[in-house]
């Protein structure tokens, strides 16, 4: 079998006759699918750019690259798709294959098992199973490749992809349930948003008083829909999508049972005009706050510690008129509350 190492690449390992047994995956109904669901993934001509590493390519609110701050966390136990796979030209994918075997066999001190088996995994393509690459029907489709979603490399999904490169004609269906869509696009950029910071603003600001309701709110400006498009360009595939999510509730833990939150349930939903909570305006002092806490409690020489969590409705659309929803997202920080008795004054 064939692994994918960290930037994307195809590696030869174990056995070359675990290589030879292509797994047979489970088809679309139908090929490029259509404008429903999927979306459409039609292949025509073909590219020789590029290597064998995932071309998908991000744009919009993207997360820097390994950061997990602002990462939005699914709700349930959906996780965006860790691997899948991509098309490639015949140039492109010969190019590979035959720098990897002159890369294994020319380095010195290599281990002759791995020159051995990248050997006979070039021979697959070769002179085995194929012909040269199938240079002769490089027009008529393309080879597809398993790639590892770069955000989830540590994720032992990540190897499930687990085919060796194949052939697939052109508008033909690759046969297996992880080829790139529309819709894997849209899963994969899911994983690739960056959610601002879940800073509620306070009234009063940091350090509140026992028994003294403390207003809650979101900056309009910050919290506000966020996207990102997530593309695919190779050889013949053009595709897209974009995910986008939108801020829909506020839920306050008080970081102490010696509290009370508004609403009771502590999430405080978004309004008509798209705020969550409502700013403090002088002579609200004696008002309850829609969206806020009371702290029943003197927190001492220390601080309480307030977590704020956003709920974000997530949907997306993609090429073929495709669309729909995808698992609402969390994301929550922390901010230290200091909460002080009232002291009285004796006359």
């Amino acid at each position: 079998m064939h692994s994918v190492d960290t930037s994307g690449r195809i590696l030869v390992t174990g056995a070359v006759a675990g290589m030879l047994a292509l797994i047979p995956g489970t088809a679309f109904a139908d090929w490029p699918p259509g404008a429903g669901t999927q979306g459409s993934t039609r292949q025509s001509a073909h590219s020789d750019a590029g290597t064998l590493v995932s071309q998908v390519t991000y744009s919009g609110s993207v997360r820097p690259r390994g950061s997990s701050s602002g990462a939005a966390q699914p709700v349930g136990d959906w996780t965006p798709p860790a691997c899948w796979y991509e098309p490639r030209s015949v140039a492109e994918f010969k190019k590979y294959v035959e720098t990897m075997y002159e890369d294994t066999i020319n380095t010195p001190g290599q281990a002759n098992y791995a020159k051995s088996a990248v050997g006979q995994f070039r021979d697959i393509y070769t002179d085995g199973k194929y012909k040269d690459y199938n240079g002769d029907k490089a027009d008529e489709g393309n080879w597809w490749v398993a790639v590892q979603n770069p955000d989830r490399l540590d994720d032992p999904a990540s190897m499930e992809c687990g085919e060796l490169p194949f052939w697939v004609a052109n508008n033909h269906d690759p046969g297996v349930p992880q080829a790139v869509t529309p819709r894997i696009l849209a899963e994969a950029a899911y994983n690739a948003i960056q959610l601002p910071e879940t800073k509620v603003t306070l009234a009063p600001r940091d350090t509140t008083k026992v028994n003294l309701p403390t207003w809650a709110w979101l900056d309009k400006a910050t919290f506000k829909d966020v996207s990102v498009t997530a593309s695919l360009n190779v050889a013949g595939l053009s595709i897209s999508a974009t995910t986008t999510a939108k801020p829909v509730s506020l839920k306050l833990e008080p970081g102490t049972s010696d509290a009370e939150t508004y609403p009771a349930t502590g999430e405080c939903r978004i309004d008509d005009d798209h705020t969550i909570g409502t700013p403090y305006a002088k002579g609200n002092a004696g008002q309850t706050p829609p969206c806020g806490i009371k702290y029943l409690r003197s927190s001492g020489n220390g601080t309480y510690k307030l977590r704020a969590t956003i709920t974000w409705k997530v949907t997306w659309t993609g090429t073929g008129a495709a669309g729909g929803d995808l698992p609402d997202g969390t994301f929550g920080t922390t901010q230290d509350i200091s909460v002080q008795e009232i002291q009285a004054v004796n006359r």
